[in-house]
């Protein structure tokens, strides 16, 4: 009988030669399990998607109380759906007022997109300025703006007009130029391996566009809704986005993303053309019922200062020999290896060890801690002891 590992192989369209396959039979709270019943703590929250882990009680009943109403009714922006309105009037509450107008959207890559278009429509400009080592989705005008030249090559030509500057280069800022629609950023680099901001860099990127003209768009696609301790990482910073990208656990563990600008640059998508950016499915009212229902629950059961108490313990329990050091803020971290350990082996091990674990696309000698913001300190401390295990291992 041919297995589902093996239906997966040959029918589903694979991204790397490597990929886990993983066998999942079920997921709850913070584990994994597979078809024997053994149990795999989930570090990476599907690259920071699950904030409040698998089957969350609050987010399922939300999801069948929305589809017991209706599902998808008509393309994007004809119908007024009660789940878009109160998700974009509850996000619109807790931004600068600047940032009063949402465009649903499906996911990152799509709002990295929208945010794009709009930038060039409003600014009647067509360069982009990008940072080094950044990730900004898959599409072709997100892989345009991506930080790392090998993986761009293969796609070879993509827009012209870009850019790419050095995260945390105040001489590089310059580039940033009159003929600059935009300069997309994430306050902290997600897969060059959590990269922040040194001293007031992010407030000088934001003057320099400023003087320019150009606008300036954060993807906060990882980093936003409550996982670096507030809301949104730039208010760490004390920088305001014209056009905000959000995503991941903005969907409560469903398929949603937005990018957000005020009313005013946001009109520019109306007409000359009308319809200047569409989408059928985006702001899904099944996924923006998931995503208030589990945002709701981020901020009234205080997760966002629990993830800052988690940081702590793990700040305290992860010392060992071959850990060198660790980076990020709240549940976005990232743990720095010896020069010496194969991360990828240590990973590999680690899963054995019934660890679900991720490597930075940029950053090799590092791993991703990003795990449900629900996690208990008792999880926290069985993490860390399947950590070490697996490091005294490689030690052997």
């Amino acid at each position: 009988m041919v297995s589902n590992r093996q239906l997966f192989l040959r029918h589903v369209a694979q991204t790397s030669d490597s990929s886990l396959q993983f066998v999942i039979e079920r997921a709850e709270g913070i584990f994994f399990y597979d078809s024997s019943g053994k149990a795999y703590i989930d570090l990476v929250s599907g690259v920071s998607v699950s904030a409040l882990g698998h089957g969350h009680p609050v987010v399922v009943e939300a999801i069948k109380n929305q589809t017991d109403r209706y599902l998808h009714t008509m393309v994007y922006g004809e119908f007024v759906q009660s789940p878009q309105v109160e998700y974009a009037k509850w996000l619109t509450d807790r931004l600068p007022s600047s940032l009063d107008n949402v465009f649903f959207v499906n996911s990152g890559s799509e709002a990295i997109d929208g945010a794009m278009k709009l930038a060039k429509r409003f600014t009647g400009r067509g360069e982009f300025r990008a940072f080094r080592n950044a990730y900004h989705g898959g599409t072709h005008g997100a892989m345009s703006i991506l930080g790392d030249e090998t993986v761009r090559s293969g796609y070879l030509p993509l827009l012209p007009g870009i850019k790419h500057l050095r995260f945390n280069c105040e001489e590089e800022l310059d580039l940033i130029d009159g003929n600059v629609a935009a300069v997309v950023v994430e306050p902290i680099q997600a897969e060059a391996g959590i990269i922040e901001p040194a001293g007031d860099f992010l407030l000088k990127v934001r003057k320099r566009c400023d003087e320019s003209g150009a606008l300036l768009i954060l993807d906060e696609i990882q980093t936003g809704m409550g996982r670096t301790g507030k809301l949104f990482s730039f208010e760490h910073y004390g920088v305001v986005p014209d056009i905000l990208c959000l995503a991941k656990s903005f969907g409560g563990g469903m398929p949603l993303g937005a990018f957000i600008a005020s009313r005013e640059v946001m009109r520019k998508l109306t007409y000359d053309p009308p319809l200047g950016h569409i989408t059928t499915f985006g702001g899904h009212p099944v996924s923006c019922a998931a995503g208030l229902a589990a945002q709701t629950f981020v901020e009234e059961r205080g997760l966002m200062n629990h993830a800052l108490q988690m940081e702590k313990r793990f700040r305290v329990g992860l010392k060992h020999p071959l850990i060198k050091g660790m980076r990020g803020m709240g549940l976005f971290l990232a743990v720095e290896m010896d020069e010496e350990i194969n991360v990828s082996r240590f990973i590999n091990r680690a899963f054995e060890n019934g660890l679900v674990i991720d490597q930075f696309l940029f950053s090799d000698d590092s791993f991703r801690i990003a795990p449900p913001l629900v996690i208990s300190s008792d999880e926290v401390d069985e993490s860390v002891q399947r950590v070490l295990a697996t490091l005294d291992w490689l030690m052997k």
